[in-house]
């Protein structure tokens, strides 16, 4: 059975809560512009995504590779580079089976938990390897983080999205090979 993935206007949507989550988790953390970009990654969503990075379990996976910069210097110098595999399947199913749940206010609030992931492992707070029993510390740390950033925004149906995915504090994390 083919899984189902974004169409046309779901992808402007899901541009859109990218932005939006860019924007209150930058400001969460006062990030200027210019801190905000080297925090390294981009997003890839179901037809970008090889079989490994697809899961049917979570909302989204964060992987972590390399990306190699000044290659003809004397000295290369690598940088970290996260990439967000949105799971379109299990975010479809999620927004058909809750008829309060819409395709924007969800995505919000799973970009938004990936994102502080991201400034976590960039600046050190958190390292992107860990044993299981510390990623799932990680995991209620991020919840709880991504809950604060969230719970004022004025968004019609993200308060219903922070309560339903109150007691979520498992994702999966996964590594670039």
């Amino acid at each position: 059975m083919a899984l189902r993935s974004f169409q046309g206007s779901d992808l402007d949507t899901v541009g859109d809560a990218l932005d939006i989550a860019e924007d209150v988790t930058g400001n969460y953390f006062k990030f200027s512009h210019r801190q905000w970009c080297r925090h390294r990654y981009d997003v890839r969503t179901l037809p970008l995504l090889s079989c490994q990075e697809i899961s049917s379990g979570v909302f989204a996976l964060l992987n972590k590779g390399v990306v190699v910069r000044d290659e003809c210097g004397p000295i290369p110098r690598t940088e970290d580079h996260y990439s967000i595999c949105v799971q379109d399947h299990q975010v479809l199913e999620a927004v058909s089976r809750d008829v309060d749940i819409s395709l924007l206010p969800l995505m919000i609030y799973v970009f938004t938990h990936e994102l502080v992931h991201i400034v976590r492992f960039s600046n050190f707070l958190q390292r992107f390897y860990l044993p299981s029993f510390k990623r799932e510390e990680e995991e209620r740390a991020v919840h709880h983080i991504t809950h604060e950033i969230l719970r004022k925004v004025p968004m019609p149906n993200l308060a219903h999205v922070l309560s339903a995915y109150e007691g979520h504090r498992t994702c999966g994390l996964s590594r670039l090979c």
